[in-house]
């Protein structure tokens, strides 16, 4: 199974990217998606997740009101929505992606999930 991310680039702040990530290679069919972040110095972070059994999302502080996750079933793709963007915004940003869910937040732990994407660069700068 391959998760290809794509979406990133430069936008100055108060700007908008879509980033997606794609499951190809498999019939698995993921429940659990999320995207992470890491900015050069930094722990990565856990940005969004999306629970597909629940309908249920969350969010980091940081982004809560500014990005939002959403998923295509037909495509199996799943996408990040990034709206208001700010200099601290700056990372690389990688999804990932689990068959079976876990409880509540933990969703935006990095340590519950075995596949993940390749990441891609979003530069918030004027």
């Amino acid at each position: 199974v391959q998760l290809q991310a794509s979406g990133g680039g430069l936008v100055q702040p108060g700007g908008s990217l879509r980033l997606s990530c794609a499951a190809s290679g498999s019939s698995l069919d993921y429940s659990l998606w999320a995207w992470f972040r890491q900015a050069p110095g930094k722990q990565r972070e856990g940005v969004s997740c999306f629970s597909r059994g629940s309908g249920s999302e969350y969010y980091t502080d940081s982004v809560r009101g500014r990005f939002a996750i959403s998923r295509d079933n037909a495509k199996n793709t799943v996408y990040l929505q990034m709206n208001s963007l700010k200099p601290e915004d700056t990372a690389v940003y990688f999804c990932a992606a689990r068959p079976v869910r876990v409880p509540g937040s933990t969703c935006l732990n990095s340590i519950v999930y075995d596949d993940w994407g390749q990441g891609t660069l979003v530069t918030v700068s004027s």
